[in-house]
This record gives C-alpha cells, structure tokens and sequence, in this order.
C-alpha cells in the first residue's frame, strides 16, 4: 500500500512512488508577528475613521455657513434639541431650509428638499452626526413610549415617479442606527 501524500500546493507531475517535496515551513513566532502586526494596522485604520465629536451642533453649523457666506441670518428652525433616540438626553437637528445665505434662503435646498443632519448626544459629552438627509419635511411623533421621526421625502425613495405622493419614511433610532418603521 502506498504511503498517503500530502498536498504541497504546488502541482507537479510525480512517478510512481515518488514523494512531492515539502514546502519550506517559516517559524511559527514570525507568523505570528506579521498576523499581530497587520490587525494592529487594521484596527488603527479603523479608529482613525471614526467621526469627532462636535462640542455644539449650533456652534459648528453656525460656523460653517458664517465662514461660507458674507451675510447670513438663521430662523428659529434652525436647530431643533429634542431627545430623537429615547436615551434621555437632549439631541438637535439641524435644518439648512432655516438659513439665509447672502440674501438666498434655504441654500442647502433643491427640488428633492432641503438638508437635515441629525445630532445625537453621547454621555461621553459632545455629539455624533448620525445621518444628513434631503428632506421635504420631519416630524416628531411618539408611539407606545418611542421617540419617532417621520420624514417626508421626494417619491422617488419609495419607488414613485416625479410628481406622484411624497413618500413618507417614519424611523426610529436605537443607539446610533437609523431603523425603518414604517414606509409608505
């Protein structure tokens, strides 16, 4: 009977009898060290891509349109704080359709709507931008003791043709993931 062979990963045409060579074994310990080496690399990578905190949503929107237009004026519906992911603590949303820029309102709005960007609180202090969305209008509603949004939004997100309803998406957040509810 003929001893088992094993598969060296490289094929080779073999004669009867004839043994396939070994591949070359590295040192357990430099393995090792490379794996450790490339997920210590992956996971700096990844922290690294993680968002800042801002310190103040208002603040930071504020600025950004203070330093982009000559003249600028905000409406009171510029920033809404309100708790949006039922974890107690004060969030904002941030709508562009609140500001004048340079003498032109709602300078981050089209025919699809206008920019929103939600802010949700952390306990760690500071906020996280969660999500930017084009938007016809948001709502808050509460059901059976859940914070909800519910956002009115061009037909084309619920597969509409131009012209048709606006589609209506009500969602939920739960930590810092935005869930469907409901969508018609």
């Amino acid at each position: 009977m003929m001893p088992a062979r094993r598969w060296s990963g490289v094929p080779t045409a073999l004669s009867r009898g004839a043994r396939a060579p070994l591949p070359e074994l590295k040192p357990v310990k430099k393995s090792r060290s490379l794996l450790a080496a490339a997920l210590l690399l992956f996971v700096a990578n990844d922290t690294l891509a993680q968002q800042a905190l801002v310190s103040d949503p208002e603040i930071y929107e504020k600025k950004f349109f203070q330093d982009k237009c000559k003249v600028v004026q905000f409406d009171s519906g510029f920033v809404k704080r309100q708790d949006i992911n039922n974890d107690g603590l004060v969030d904002a949303v941030v709508s562009h359709g609140s500001v004048v820029c340079d003498g032109e309102r709602g300078v981050g709005c089209n025919g699809d709507g206008c920019l929103y960007n939600l802010y949700l609180q952390v306990k760690e202090g500071g906020y996280l931008m969660i999500a930017t969305a084009r938007l016809y209008s948001l709502d808050y509603e509460v059901r059976y003791g859940n914070n909800l949004i519910a956002m009115k939004m061009h037909p084309r997100f619920c597969d509409r043709a131009e012209g048709e309803e606006p589609c209506l998406i009500v969602s939920r957040i739960r930590g810092t993931t935005l869930y469907t509810v409901q969508k018609k």
